[in-house]
Order: structure tokens, then sequence, then C-alpha cells
């Protein structure tokens, strides 16, 4: 009960650092007789630390029973594209450059162990930041990824 206690505060505390998306449509794939049907979600981020970059996923959520239930794994299959939407400025820690990257975004995936990830990395030699999307899972992730990059560059009117 008090593992329980502690991956929840945990969860909580850690949502509060990374983007939250909102939902822009989806569509279904798979009719489901009961429950919802499986979907292509299409989700869109705004990354947290750099103003005027938005991020948009697409990724699959499992229908059916267990999918409505919330209790269903969803799988690895993702696919990111982020644009500048506006004049972009870069705060001091992301100039620095981190060559691990930063997680800008997180969505649970399964009831406890899978999550997608978006991470956000800085390409200082071509002035571009880079972002990777892609699911782990707590014993075994997936090598199924996808990448965008957006090039920092001056915004025109």
């Amino acid at each position: 009960m008090i593992i329980k206690a502690r991956l929840l505060v945990t969860a909580v505390i850690f949502s509060a650092f990374t983007a939250q998306a909102e939902v822009v449509g989806s569509v279904d794939t798979v009719f489901k007789v009961f429950g919802p049907d499986h979907k292509i979600i299409v989700e869109a981020f705004d990354d947290p630390d750099v103003k005027n970059v938005t991020c948009y996923i697409s990724r699959a959520k499992t229908g059916g029973i267990k999918g409505g239930l919330g209790l269903a794994e969803d799988t690895a299959d993702a696919a990111i594209s982020c644009q500048q939407v506006g004049p972009v400025t870069l705060s001091d820690n992301i100039a620095q450059g981190k060559a691990e990257g930063e997680v800008v975004f997180k969505k649970r995936t399964s009831l406890v162990f899978k999550k997608l990830q978006v991470v956000r990395f800085y390409d200082q030699k071509r002035h571009a930041l880079v972002y990777l999307s892609y699911s782990d899972k707590v014993v075994e992730g997936s090598p199924k990824n996808a990448l965008s990059a957006v090039p920092i560059m001056p915004w025109k009117e």
C-alpha cells in the first residue's frame, strides 16, 4: 500500500513538470461491440521550456472493455511532428544542451508500467530542437520511435 502511494505521489509530482496534451481529434480503427472502439488519437502539447514550439503526437488507444476501464495496454505505435508557431526563445539550460535530452512530455499507456515519452535534444551545431517519441516499460521497452526536428530560425510575420 505504501509503495502504491509513493508511486502515485511521484507520478503527480513528475507530471507537473512535463507538458499536458490536449486532444485535437481521433479516428476509429477497429469497431468493438462492447466498450469503446480502438482509435488513433491526435494530441497537441506546447514545449514547456521553449516558447512557441508545439508538438503533435498521434498514438494508438486500445478500446474494448479493458480499454474502457483503463486496464488495457496501448501499443508502442506513435508518430510526432513539431512546429515553430512563433518567435522561439531558448532558456539558458537548453542552450547548454544535454546529451541525454530532457523529457518534455509523458503519457501513461497502461495501468502501471508503460508510458509514451517525448524527449527534447538541442543540436547546437545545426541550431535545431530535436524531439524523440518512444514507449518504454519498467522491464522492457520498445525500439519503435519517431523523430521531429524544429530549426530555430528568425520568425517572419
